[in-house]
């Protein structure tokens, strides 16, 4: 049996809590449910900003930023060379995108669904980006729907 076919049969990575992950559809996956984050920016080790957010979009494009602003975090994937996980001391996994001497550090902010006072204050462009987003997922399902019921 050569190599090649022999590496077909190797599982697929198996990640919990703590490890490097390089593909890029595997560090979409992880990031586009994150919701509210806290987020630390570093380069070359120094602090360059800090705060929290909300991240409204993932995804993968040569040919568009990643872009921090107004407590709303717009991650692109192909910005970074890795993501690592780690743990706290909590037993709470964060998030480390690496690209270079660049990182930049996701923290979970706990389930900001159940607090009030959190959910009260989110602003209109958020509220309105999230509602866009569960409307057209809604709406692709329709599409899809109807593509099934169509007999050509």
């Amino acid at each position: 049996m050569s190599q090649e076919q022999s590496a077909h049969h190797l599982p697929a990575p198996c990640i919990i809590d703590s490890g490097t992950i390089v593909n890029k559809a595997d560090i979409q996956r992880l990031l586009s449910d994150l919701g509210r984050v806290r987020y630390i920016h570093t380069l070359d080790g120094q602090l360059q900003s800090e705060g929290e957010g909300w991240v409204l979009e993932v995804f993968v494009d040569p040919d568009r930023a990643t872009l921090v602003a107004n407590r709303k975090l717009y991650l692109n994937v192909l910005s970074f060379d890795y993501l690592q996980l780690h743990q706290s001391l909590e037993k709470e996994t964060y998030f480390d995108l690496i690209q270079d001497n660049r990182q930049l550090r996701l923290i979970p902010v706990a389930n900001t669904l159940q607090d009030p006072e959190v959910t009260s204050n989110i602003d209109a462009a958020t509220l309105e980006a999230m509602v866009a987003q569960v409307l057209s997922a809604r709406w692709d399902v329709q599409l899809d729907d109807e593509d099934d019921d169509c007999p050509f």
